[in-house]
Protein backbone atom coordinates (compact mmCIF):
# COMPACT_ATOMS: atom_id res chain seq x y z
CA UNK A 1 0.00 0.00 0.00
CA UNK A 2 1.06 3.59 -0.66
CA UNK A 3 3.05 3.52 -3.85
CA UNK A 4 5.52 6.33 -4.52
CA UNK A 5 5.90 8.21 -7.77
CA UNK A 6 8.66 10.81 -8.16
CA UNK A 7 8.06 13.56 -10.70
CA UNK A 8 10.60 16.12 -11.88
CA UNK A 9 9.73 19.09 -14.03
CA UNK A 10 7.79 22.33 -13.97
CA UNK A 11 4.96 23.20 -11.65
CA UNK A 12 2.69 23.55 -14.68
CA UNK A 13 3.42 19.98 -15.74
CA UNK A 14 2.79 18.67 -12.27
CA UNK A 15 -0.49 20.49 -11.72
CA UNK A 16 -1.69 19.31 -15.12
CA UNK A 17 -1.63 15.73 -13.85
CA UNK A 18 -5.21 14.49 -13.70
CA UNK A 19 -6.65 12.52 -10.83
CA UNK A 20 -7.27 9.00 -12.17
CA UNK A 21 -10.89 7.81 -12.45
CA UNK A 22 -10.03 4.99 -10.06
CA UNK A 23 -7.81 6.18 -7.22
CA UNK A 24 -5.32 3.96 -5.42
CA UNK A 25 -3.32 5.12 -2.38
CA UNK A 26 -0.29 6.84 -3.86
CA UNK A 27 2.20 9.58 -3.06
CA UNK A 28 3.29 11.94 -5.83
CA UNK A 29 6.58 13.52 -4.79
CA UNK A 30 7.47 16.45 -6.99
CA UNK A 31 10.85 18.11 -7.52
CA UNK A 32 10.34 21.48 -9.16
CA UNK A 33 12.95 22.47 -11.75
CA UNK A 34 12.01 26.15 -12.15
CA UNK A 35 10.35 28.86 -10.06
CA UNK A 36 6.56 29.16 -10.06
CA UNK A 37 3.89 31.02 -8.16
CA UNK A 38 1.03 28.55 -7.84
CA UNK A 39 -2.38 30.17 -7.39
CA UNK A 40 -5.34 28.54 -5.68
CA UNK A 41 -8.25 27.34 -7.83
CA UNK A 42 -10.46 30.35 -7.12
CA UNK A 43 -7.77 32.96 -6.48
CA UNK A 44 -8.12 36.09 -8.64
CA UNK A 45 -5.34 36.58 -11.16
CA UNK A 46 -5.40 40.25 -10.18
CA UNK A 47 -3.60 39.32 -6.95
CA UNK A 48 -0.45 38.83 -9.02
CA UNK A 49 1.86 41.25 -10.81
CA UNK A 50 2.28 39.20 -13.97
CA UNK A 51 4.95 41.48 -15.42
CA UNK A 52 7.04 41.28 -12.26
CA UNK A 53 6.76 37.49 -12.24
CA UNK A 54 7.86 37.30 -15.88
CA UNK A 55 10.78 39.64 -15.26
CA UNK A 56 11.99 37.40 -12.44
CA UNK A 57 11.50 34.15 -14.37
CA UNK A 58 8.62 33.00 -12.16
CA UNK A 59 5.86 31.07 -13.95
CA UNK A 60 2.31 31.77 -12.82
CA UNK A 61 0.41 28.48 -12.51
CA UNK A 62 -3.05 27.63 -11.22
CA UNK A 63 -3.72 24.49 -9.19
CA UNK A 64 -7.09 22.80 -8.78
CA UNK A 65 -7.15 22.92 -5.00
CA UNK A 66 -8.12 25.93 -2.95
CA UNK A 67 -6.25 28.52 -0.93
CA UNK A 68 -3.79 31.30 -1.65
CA UNK A 69 -0.60 31.32 -3.67
CA UNK A 70 2.43 29.13 -2.96
CA UNK A 71 5.84 30.15 -4.27
CA UNK A 72 7.86 27.14 -5.39
CA UNK A 73 11.54 27.62 -6.05
CA UNK A 74 14.03 24.79 -6.62
CA UNK A 75 15.41 23.63 -3.29
CA UNK A 76 13.23 25.94 -1.18
CA UNK A 77 10.03 23.90 -0.84
CA UNK A 78 8.97 20.27 -0.74
CA UNK A 79 5.73 19.57 -2.59
CA UNK A 80 3.92 16.29 -1.99
CA UNK A 81 0.53 15.06 -3.20
CA UNK A 82 -1.29 12.25 -1.42
CA UNK A 83 -4.14 10.52 -3.24
CA UNK A 84 -6.69 8.74 -1.05
CA UNK A 85 -9.62 6.71 -2.45
CA UNK A 86 -13.11 7.44 -1.15
CA UNK A 87 -13.41 3.81 -0.03
CA UNK A 88 -10.52 4.23 2.42
CA UNK A 89 -11.45 4.33 6.11
CA UNK A 90 -9.59 7.63 6.48
CA UNK A 91 -11.79 9.40 3.94
CA UNK A 92 -14.53 11.62 5.35
CA UNK A 93 -17.12 13.88 3.70
CA UNK A 94 -16.36 16.52 6.33
CA UNK A 95 -13.91 18.79 4.50
CA UNK A 96 -12.89 20.60 7.69
CA UNK A 97 -11.74 17.31 9.26
CA UNK A 98 -10.59 15.39 6.22
CA UNK A 99 -6.88 16.28 6.48
CA UNK A 100 -6.47 15.71 10.22
CA UNK A 101 -5.09 12.20 9.74
CA UNK A 102 -2.59 13.47 7.16
CA UNK A 103 -1.44 16.24 9.48
CA UNK A 104 -0.74 13.57 12.08
CA UNK A 105 1.37 11.68 9.52
CA UNK A 106 3.42 14.82 8.88
CA UNK A 107 3.70 15.53 12.60
CA UNK A 108 5.08 12.04 13.21
CA UNK A 109 7.44 12.22 10.22
CA UNK A 110 8.81 15.59 11.27
CA UNK A 111 9.31 14.28 14.79
CA UNK A 112 11.43 11.50 13.32
CA UNK A 113 13.78 14.10 11.79
CA UNK A 114 14.09 16.06 15.02
CA UNK A 115 11.24 18.60 14.84
CA UNK A 116 9.26 18.74 18.06
CA UNK A 117 6.60 20.98 19.58
CA UNK A 118 4.36 20.55 16.53
CA UNK A 119 0.56 20.37 16.58
CA UNK A 120 -2.15 19.59 14.03
CA UNK A 121 -4.68 22.38 13.62
CA UNK A 122 -8.19 21.07 14.32
CA UNK A 123 -10.04 24.34 14.72
CA UNK A 124 -11.76 26.60 12.21
CA UNK A 125 -9.85 28.24 9.40
CA UNK A 126 -7.51 30.95 10.69
CA UNK A 127 -7.61 33.88 8.29
CA UNK A 128 -5.32 36.88 8.28
CA UNK A 129 -5.08 40.04 6.21
CA UNK A 130 -3.01 38.26 3.57
CA UNK A 131 -4.22 34.65 3.69
CA UNK A 132 -6.36 35.07 0.57
CA UNK A 133 -3.18 35.95 -1.33
CA UNK A 134 -0.51 33.81 0.37
CA UNK A 135 -1.45 30.29 1.41
CA UNK A 136 0.99 30.15 4.29
CA UNK A 137 -0.44 33.33 5.83
CA UNK A 138 -3.50 31.36 7.03
CA UNK A 139 -4.04 28.02 8.77
CA UNK A 140 -6.57 25.34 7.82
CA UNK A 141 -7.71 22.04 9.28
CA UNK A 142 -5.05 19.34 9.35
CA UNK A 143 -2.14 21.70 8.78
CA UNK A 144 0.92 21.37 10.98
CA UNK A 145 1.90 24.38 13.09
CA UNK A 146 4.23 25.45 15.84
CA UNK A 147 3.38 28.43 17.99
CA UNK A 148 0.88 29.77 15.50
CA UNK A 149 3.20 29.59 12.48
CA UNK A 150 2.65 27.09 9.69
CA UNK A 151 5.08 24.24 9.06
CA UNK A 152 3.09 22.11 6.58
CA UNK A 153 0.36 23.51 4.36
CA UNK A 154 -2.35 21.23 2.98
CA UNK A 155 -4.99 21.93 0.33
CA UNK A 156 -7.25 19.43 -1.38
CA UNK A 157 -9.25 18.58 -4.46
CA UNK A 158 -12.12 16.13 -4.07
CA UNK A 159 -13.97 13.97 -6.59
CA UNK A 160 -16.39 11.08 -6.22
CA UNK A 161 -13.39 8.73 -6.53
CA UNK A 162 -11.44 10.26 -3.64
CA UNK A 163 -9.28 13.19 -2.66
CA UNK A 164 -5.96 14.65 -3.75
CA UNK A 165 -4.20 16.34 -0.85
CA UNK A 166 -1.51 18.81 -1.89
CA UNK A 167 1.12 19.38 0.80
CA UNK A 168 3.93 21.89 0.99
CA UNK A 169 6.77 22.33 3.46
CA UNK A 170 9.34 25.10 3.19
CA UNK A 171 13.00 24.26 3.70
CA UNK A 172 13.75 27.98 3.34
CA UNK A 173 11.21 30.78 3.78
CA UNK A 174 11.99 33.98 1.92
CA UNK A 175 9.31 36.66 2.38
CA UNK A 176 11.36 39.11 0.32
CA UNK A 177 11.02 36.80 -2.71
CA UNK A 178 7.22 36.87 -2.42
CA UNK A 179 6.63 40.60 -2.09
CA UNK A 180 7.53 41.76 -5.65
CA UNK A 181 5.27 39.11 -7.22
CA UNK A 182 1.99 40.49 -5.87
CA UNK A 183 -0.01 43.39 -7.21
CA UNK A 184 -0.53 46.50 -5.08
CA UNK A 185 -1.77 46.45 -2.38
CA UNK A 186 0.20 43.39 -1.38
CA UNK A 187 1.99 42.06 1.69
CA UNK A 188 5.33 43.36 2.90
CA UNK A 189 8.22 41.17 3.96
CA UNK A 190 7.40 42.01 7.59
CA UNK A 191 3.80 40.88 7.05
CA UNK A 192 5.00 37.44 5.97
CA UNK A 193 8.08 37.04 8.15
CA UNK A 194 6.43 35.18 11.01
CA UNK A 195 3.96 33.08 9.01
CA UNK A 196 6.20 30.09 8.41
CA UNK A 197 8.63 27.89 10.31
CA UNK A 198 10.96 26.37 7.71
CA UNK A 199 12.49 22.92 8.18
CA UNK A 200 15.86 22.66 6.44
CA UNK A 201 15.80 18.90 6.12
CA UNK A 202 17.42 16.83 3.40
CA UNK A 203 14.61 15.96 0.93
CA UNK A 204 15.55 12.30 0.72
CA UNK A 205 15.56 12.01 4.51
CA UNK A 206 12.17 13.72 4.70
CA UNK A 207 10.75 11.47 2.02
CA UNK A 208 11.82 8.36 3.87
CA UNK A 209 10.39 9.61 7.17
CA UNK A 210 7.11 10.63 5.57
CA UNK A 211 6.65 7.29 3.80
CA UNK A 212 7.51 5.37 6.96
CA UNK A 213 4.93 7.34 8.93
CA UNK A 214 2.30 7.00 6.20
CA UNK A 215 2.80 3.25 5.91
CA UNK A 216 2.92 2.58 9.65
Amino acid sequence: MWDLEIHRGTAAEFHALEMPPVIEPVVWWFEVRSAALVLGSAQPATHVDAAACAARGVDVVRRRSGGGAVLLEPGDALWVDVLLPAADARWTPDVSRSAWWLGEVWQDALGAVGEDGLTVHRGPMVRTEWSDRVCFAGIGGGEVVRGGAKVVGISQRRTRAGVRFQCALYRRWRPDAHVPLFATPGPTADDLAGCVIPVDVDPTTMMAAFLASLRA
